[in-house]
């Protein structure tokens, strides 16, 4: 993925799972033909060259990952936080796999604040 409302749209209908190393967002879609991927690293992790850094273990564990597990169809954001960088790159991909398998779970519940993160309807 790389346009913007692609990457809104899985924020705002998906799933969130956070792990110590990162992020990962979760749209699954059965009809989809194909597995969207996308990236993300925000400027608070480090200059550009650490952000490229981390994006790209985050790429290189996801293709591990899917070599060794597959990966169901859907769209699927990662995002980079400031640990990902340091962490061990097996905890890196068991992290990984912790949020897919939450994520995938028909069962798992989200927090109270939704997967939109705006906090409950309030009755006026």
């Amino acid at each position: 993925m790389k346009k913007r409302p692609q990457f809104l749209r899985v924020a705002g209908k998906g799933r969130k799972v956070a792990t110590p190393g990162m992020v990962v967002q979760i749209l699954p879609d059965d009809t989809a033909t194909a597995t969207r991927v996308g990236f993300t690293v925000t400027k608070k992790v480090g200059n550009s060259v650490i952000r490229n850094r981390t994006r790209r273990r985050l790429r290189e564990a996801l293709r591990l990952v899917a070599r060794e597990d597959g990966l169901p169809t859907g769209d699927f954001v990662l995002i980079g936080r400031d640990k990902t960088r340091g962490r061990d790159f097996s905890l890196l991909k068991d992290d990984l796999r912790q949020a897919l398998r939450k994520g995938l779970d028909v069962n798992f519940r989200e927090s109270p604040r939704g997967p939109s993160g705006k906090g409950r309807d309030r009755a006026k």
